[in-house]
């Protein structure tokens, strides 16, 4: 899988902003940063001023060369072409929500209130939303999406699963956003039965379809799309 720059300046620029922006912050930072929070928004943990301001930077950075790392060292590394766009896109979903949370921790630093409680569900729930966008047009690989013994063993299994848990992520992800809006615990609720259930419900979704499919293939040999 070949990678261009124009693909990944705009996951190289939001991840120098926050290298940046911290570095910018070093001097006026408080010894002590709030790393964590708890359902009501208050703070639970804290960090020094180095894992404050450059340890979500770092994650983002490495979890940025690992994504580019995978298409190398995956069997089904022929199939990535097939679904270049869809991975650049679940990519930079990822660094995007870890930048957000970086700012609202900038904020945070310089006194802000923020409202973590809300703020940190809505931008998982948009999360999931684009990954349910694109969860479709996954193609068989072995790092990324709905990967059981059945989806890797039947292109079919595959594409049908993704097709509905594409359509389950935005549902769970509109389930967070309502939450982040009204803060209600029946949301709360309605999140874990969707999520446990309808985990449960793919996999063995998964297991049906690749019963039902004549064409199957052994999972260390899946083959491009």
């Amino acid at each position: 899988m070949r990678f261009s720059w124009r693909s990944e300046w705009p996951h190289l620029l939001l991840i120098a902003a926050m290298f940046a922006l911290g570095t910018a912050s070093w001097s006026g930072a408080p010894d002590r940063i709030p790393m964590h929070w708890d359902l009501t928004g208050r703070p639970d943990r804290y960090g020094g001023r180095f894992e404050g301001l450059f340890a979500i930077p770092l994650l983002a950075l490495g979890i940025y060369f690992l994504m580019r790392f995978f298409p190398r060292i995956d069997p089904g590394r022929a199939n990535y072409d097939a679904f270049a766009h869809a991975y650049a896109t679940v990519r930079l979903a990822i660094v995007t929500l870890m930048a957000a949370l970086y700012g609202l921790i900038q904020l945070a630093i310089r006194g802000h209130e923020v409202r973590m409680s809300a703020a940190v569900p809505l931008l998982v729930g948009g999360l999931f939303v684009v990954v349910g966008n694109v969860m479709g047009k996954l193609r068989p690989n072995w790092f990324i999406g709905i990967r059981t013994p059945w989806t890797l063993s039947s292109k079919l299994a595959w594409t049908r699963t993704h097709r509905l848990g594409g359509r389950l992520f935005i549902v769970l992800g509109l389930l967070f956003m309502g939450f982040a809006v009204t803060q209600s615990p029946r949301l709360l609720w309605a999140l874990a039965v969707a999520g446990g259930g309808g985990i449960l419900g793919l996999v063995v979704y998964s297991y049906v379809l690749w019963r039902r499919d004549p064409d199957k293939t052994p999972p260390a040999g899946t083959l491009p799309a």
